[in-house]
């Protein structure tokens, strides 16, 4: 029964263009070596059946066998080295995704992208299992999912992570040494990843799709070099030199410092892709000009967050600008907006941008960003507060900001008892729930405003998680929704004359 499965992930990989008849019997032996076999007879392929189906067949023999345990962690990493086994040499993939640039940008990252998940890089089974859904707010239709692509590791890996011998090898999940690693407990595998190498700015930067794709066509863009996050003119021009070569993409940055920056800041990255964030169609509220710069057209934006708008056809006028702005908001203070430069020598200000080419104009979106705590907001004064944590306590990075919440998975299942408790036992019954009576004090406020039945109550919760996560936007807002913010926006940009 084995060598059926065997048979049918090299027809796997044959169909989908990951190998051809030549490779067939160097594909076959190099899966034999990694199921520790030495005999090999050619059978039929298993009928109907998914890549999940066969990679879980041959990891259940793994396991059966005891060449590998019985956890995620384990199957992960051994169902990424049979992938391995299908997946071209890099140096084949950067060439056929060249050839195809060459015929046209769209042409590259839509075959580029396919391959990412035809090797199961991109785990699509996985990402299938996301729950998505959009909820209508004062600015726009917002995204929400909750996350149920990435694994939670079971408590034997966790366990083994722990004693695992410490690698600084790769350095970080970023690097280009990550390309056909085999992993280990505490690092995923990676033989089946591969690599496009772009010229951003005169510097090798890398190229590659998230294996959990938030949103469409979720990429990543990375410096060869392992060097720290820096929001600066640089950054602005490298965004737009990849804007140019990948026009149908948005790309954006993190922001540079801990609290209102991504999970990864010991590495210079981006994330773009092919995806109309609610942040991008959201208009122009107010109008600025900046002396100096009248071929750039300046504007607040509407949105909870607080975030100007550059556009203009010169990429070179607007990062010009960006740095002004930048510059400017890093030593900025306004006591009475609690807006601080710095305290006690620690660095608040910084900016998350974003660029995009709209037809013949190109825009950057610069979000402006404060990381300062207090006793009471120790998490971040522009963070989701306390009150908002039983559904999104994480950080509000790139992709918050343009507009998609990423919940834990956590709120599936508490979303659903919610659901079974309100129409069952009533709004009573959450308070003494020990899962639910952290979303007591939300469900009463909600459920004492909505009429809920079996029909309706799903749907319900889903709305008012969307209304949540608004809020959270305007919590991580450094000038809020009101007369006084919006005062105190505009003599921020006041400034700049």
């Amino acid at each position: 029964m084995i060598y059926n499965y065997i048979t049918a992930l090299v027809q796997y990989g044959l169909e989908h263009g990951l190998i051809t008849e030549e490779d067939r019997c160097f594909a076959v032996n190099s899966l034999l070596k990694s199921l520790r076999l030495d005999d090999y007879e050619e059978a039929f392929g298993v009928s109907g059946a998914s890549l999940e189906d066969i990679l879980g067949a041959l990891c259940d023999y793994a396991c059966e066998k005891g060449i590998i345990e019985d956890s995620i962690v384990y199957r992960d990493l051994f169902d990424t080295e049979l992938m391995g086994c299908l997946t071209p040499r890099p140096s084949q993939v950067s060439a056929a995704f060249w050839q195809d640039y060459g015929v046209s940008a769209e042409l590259a990252t839509d075959n580029y992208y396919r391959f990412s998940g035809d090797t199961n890089y991109i785990r699509r089974d996985r990402v299938s299992r996301d729950i998505k859904w959009k909820t209508e707010t004062e600015y726009g239709l917002l995204d929400i999912t909750i996350n149920l692509s990435k694994p939670e590791k079971d408590p034997k890996a966790i366990a083994a992570a722990k004693l695992a011998k410490q690698s600084s090898y790769p350095k970080c999940q970023l690097c280009m040494e990550n390309v056909g690693y085999a992993g280990r407990v505490n690092h995923p595998a990676r033989e089946n990843h591969r690599i496009i190498t772009v010229d951003i700015c005169g510097g090798q930067w890398g190229f590659q799709y998230s294996p959990y794709v938030y949103y469409n066509e979720h990429c990543i863009v990375f410096n060869y070099e392992h060097t720290p996050m820096v929001i600066d003119k640089s950054a602005f021009d490298k965004l737009f030199d990849f804007v140019r070569q990948f026009p149908h993409y948005f790309v954006g940055s993190n922001a540079d410092l801990p609290i209102v920056g991504g999970s990864i800041l010991s590495h210079e990255h981006f994330q773009g892709g092919r995806y109309d964030f609610t942040m991008a169609k959201a208009p122009i509220e107010k109008n600025y000009t900046v002396k100096g710069y009248d071929d750039v057209l300046v504007g607040r934006v509407k949105w909870p967050m607080s975030v100007i708008r550059l556009s203009g056809e010169n990429t070179d006028r607007i990062t010009e600008l960006a740095a002004v702005i930048l510059e400017k908001w890093r030593g900025y203070t306004d006591e009475n907006a609690f807006i601080f430069a710095e305290t006690e020598g620690e660095p608040h200000n910084t900016i998350t941008p974003i660029a995009r080419k709209n037809g013949r104009i190109y825009e950057l979106d610069l979000v402006l960003r404060n990381n300062i705590t207090t006793a009471e907001h120790p998490l971040g004064v522009y963070h989701p507060h306390a009150e908002l944590h039983h559904i999104k306590k994480e950080n509000i990075g790139l992709i918050e900001a343009m507009g998609l919440a990423v919940l834990p998975s956590r709120l599936k299942g508490e979303m659903e008892r919610l659901a079974q408790v309100l129409v069952n036992d009533g709004i009573g019954a959450v308070r003494s729930d020990p899962i639910l009576e952290k979303h007591a004090d939300w469900a009463e406020e909600f459920a004492s405003r909505t009429e809920i039945t079996s029909d309706n109550v799903l749907d319900v919760i889903r709305n008012e998680i969307g209304k949540v996560f608004m809020q959270v936007l305007e919590h991580a807002g450094v000038y809020k929704r009101n007369s006084e913010g919006m005062a105190a926006f505009d003599r921020f940009v006041d400034t700049l004359n």
